[in-house]
């Protein structure tokens, strides 16, 4: 992977680093944390300017944001309602409690989110579903992206050689996110196959 980004850089320049960024948007396992701190790297030989690299990188993570924002909103509240319907131990309460909590802290949690491993791509599609101001997001959006973006070039930039630390430890922090999600994930079957389980059990009247 790192020749490809590599010679995509070497190809388009800065450019080419806004690309790779917004296809990791698009598609996860591209990681950031290897895109970004290799940019810093190689602005740090002059190979780049290093302000081109923040900002073409930060157009590419808001470019990929818009398109899944707008998979979201082509995607729409009754089409989410009807395919959570569908879906086996997911209840279409689940779907208008998250869709509550959203409509309270969705500002934040765009802005945030974005500094997020894995959530940084997926929180796009709950904006879009929403169908939450555009300018709104796009502007926390650039807002986060410029912050992540801006401490993972930088560190590239400073580290050199040792550019591929960066990843070594953020991909900690990615494991212990994963390892959440999936402890959650699984407390949620829990709790759903207890409840049918109990329901089977009710004695009826």
């Amino acid at each position: 992977m790192t020749e490809w980004l590599i010679a995509l850089m070497e190809t388009l320049g800065a450019p080419g680093a806004g690309l790779a960024i917004a296809l990791e948007n698009l598609f996860p396992p591209l990681p950031s944390e290897v895109i970004l701190p290799l940019a810093g790297f190689t602005a740090s030989r002059g190979e780049m300017d290093l302000l081109e690299v923040l900002v073409w990188t930060t157009a590419g993570s808001v470019f990929g944001a818009l398109a899944l924002y707008w998979v979201g909103a082509l995607l729409g509240r009754r089409r989410t309602l009807a395919i959570a319907a569908k879906l086996p131990l997911v209840k279409v309460s689940d779907i208008e409690k998250t869709e509550a909590w959203f409509l309270k802290h969705g500002k934040k949690t765009v802005f945030f989110g974005r500094m997020i491993p894995i959530f940084r791509s997926l929180i796009s599609i709950p904006a879009g579903v929403e169908r939450m101001p555009l300018l709104t997001f796009t502007l926390l959006t650039t807002a986060g992206s410029l912050i992540w973006n801006t401490v993972f070039v930088l560190a590239g930039y400073y580290l050199g050689e040792n550019w591929s630390l960066v990843e070594a430890y953020v991909g900690v922090g990615t494991n212990v996110v994963i390892g959440i999600v999936v402890l959650a994930v699984l407390v949620f079957i829990g709790v759903r196959v207890a409840e049918r389980r109990k329901g089977r059990h009710a004695p009826r009247r």
